[in-house]
């Protein structure tokens, strides 16, 4: 039976699940999806990676594998927004995987939920921003000549970090404000460029090519093969939802409108996405030329060559605008997760990290970490050409290990899980053994080379970052955590340090 939350407060619900309210509780539900929608940003994602996808599969797999990638990822965040429902707290998913699997190992299973999902995390704000970063530069030099080299591209990557540093250490209120402006920014923006794009100009490709047309670029022989990993661009841009879980502490109604932000955000962007690439891809005047564009960002020459300079240059502005609404997002998801996590003294210098601002009861010094840990994410782009498709992949393997790991519990449950007011009913077995089978196949996929040959610069280092983080965490957890983490003595005295929470 679902869980009666009915007669309990947000507040009432989050102290049965062990926290006392800290945060400040005044999102609505739909600034609650809206940060997921505003992460997922397709104007981001499908743009920043558009390139890729016209190298490593091209028009069919762009078109396709958005349709096939985003119904797999509907599965996944079904999944995931059941749980929610059932225990809504910014700790998310490594709380939710503590909660749900055997007793004896829960700890084991919470500390490797919450370090991939931390990873991740940080590797979807430097996919983000590195992403924004190259766009910017691109205008930037269009517009004055401020060439699009590696350096000029780290020094603005390390600006708009700190922009959006700035704008999360003012608090809730002001991020909930421009995620909603995000939300009509990113649907205005698609509608606008993608009409654009299908009837302004005078050439126009064929519909037989935009869903039928699949090109090598990579250098790999197999078409399959490419046809696989080409479904980088589109697995990479559904992620981030879990953002609504993050922010359930400040969410009000929070066990019905978490799950609801995850699941209309990943149907939003499909819908919207879907429209977008069509557009751009409908636009298509020179797919050479578009490849070789001088500012190394294809969309960019793509709309200049269909719409002209001046109007390229203002859509590209738009597009450049809801990237930046989206870092900001991430860096809010992000820097509460490193809250949640360091409250339970799981990273770091923990102490730091979980600290509130007096004022504005945000977790800054998370929000600062979570802004250098992507900065250094994206250093190795100074010499390693395909160091932007090593991190998305990072981002996507991490976060979606982290996605799964709960689902995976919650199945080994079966009808011990005590589901919350928003639940998938009979479905939720079929749901939920589709998006861990998902996982398993994209976890092993973009692990694999991107190009060939595979040499120093076009290594795809993801699973050197993860191997690292994982044996990291893995040794920490043999030496150490595996006697405190999320144990009652250290809960309580965690709860001390943070003025009477409730322990565990």
């Amino acid at each position: 039976m679902p869980l009666d939350v009915s007669r309990v407060s947000d507040e009432e619900r989050l102290r049965q699940l062990g926290y006392r309210q800290t945060l400040s509780r005044s999102m609505s539900g739909r600034a609650n999806f809206g940060v997921s929608f505003t992460i997922i940003s397709i104007l981001s994602g499908c743009m920043t990676l558009y390139g890729y996808g016209m190298n490593t599969g091209g028009p069919a797999v762009i078109m396709w594998g958005w349709l096939f990638v985003g119904l797999m990822t509907l599965f996944v965040g079904l999944s995931m927004a059941e749980v929610c429902s059932s225990y809504p707290t910014s700790a998310g998913l490594y709380f939710w995987a503590h909660r749900m699997a055997p007793e004896r190992s829960a700890a084991a299973w919470a500390w490797f939920t919450g370090w991939f999902n931390t990873l991740g995390q940080i590797a979807v704000t430097a996919g983000i921003d590195f992403g924004a970063a190259t766009f910017l530069n691109a205008l930037l030099d269009l517009q004055f000549g401020y060439a699009a080299t590696s350096g000029h591209t780290i020094t603005l990557f390390g600006a708009i970090l700190i922009l959006h540093g700035i704008l999360n250490t003012f608090g809730v209120r002001i991020v909930a404000f421009l995620n909603e402006i995000s939300i009509w920014w990113h649907i205005t923006g698609v509608l606008a460029i993608s009409s654009a794009l299908i009837f302004v100009p005078d050439h126009h490709q064929s519909v037989h090519f935009v869903l039928g047309e699949v090109t090598n670029n990579t250098g790999f022989s197999s078409t399959a093969y490419v046809v696989l990993i080409g479904l980088l661009m589109a697995q990479y841009t559904f992620t981030g939802y879990d953002a609504s879980a993050h922010m359930t502490e400040e969410t009000i109604d929070a066990a019905v409108a978490g799950p609801k932000g995850i699941v209309r955000s990943i149907l939003v962007s499909l819908v919207a996405g879907f429209v977008l690439l069509f557009g751009f891809t409908y636009a298509i005047r020179s797919y050479t030329g578009a490849l070789e564009s001088s500012t190394g960002v294809p969309p960019a020459q793509i709309l200049m060559d269909a719409l002209g300079v001046a109007t390229g240059k203002w859509l590209l502005l738009v597009i450049i605008v809801a990237q930046l609404f989206c870092g900001m997002a991430s860096v809010t998801a992000n820097s509460r997760m490193i809250y949640a996590f360091s409250r339970d003294g799981a990273l770091p210098f923990s102490t730091t990290w979980h600290k509130l601002h007096p004022g504005t009861r945000t977790p800054t010094h998370a929000v600062w970490l979570a802004t250098g840990g992507a900065f250094a994410l994206g250093l190795p782009y100074l010499w390693n050409n395909t160091a932007y498709a090593a991190v998305t992949s990072i981002a996507t393997i991490g976060l979606y290990i982290a996605y799964v790991i709960p689902t995976y519990l919650r199945l080994r449950q079966g009808n011990r899980f005590e589901r919350g007011p928003w639940h998938l009913g009979s479905w939720s077995t079929i749901v939920g053994t589709v998006a861990v089978a998902w996982v398993l196949v994209i976890t092993v996929l973009f692990m694999l080379p991107q190009s060939s040959p595979i040499t120093a610069k076009t290594f795809n280092y993801a699973p050197i970052a993860v191997g690292v983080v994982l044996a990291f965490c893995g040794t920490w957890w043999l030496a150490s955590a595996r006697k405190w983490f999320l144990k009652s003595d250290h809960a309580s005295r965690v709860a001390r340090q943070r003025h009477g929470r409730p322990s565990r």
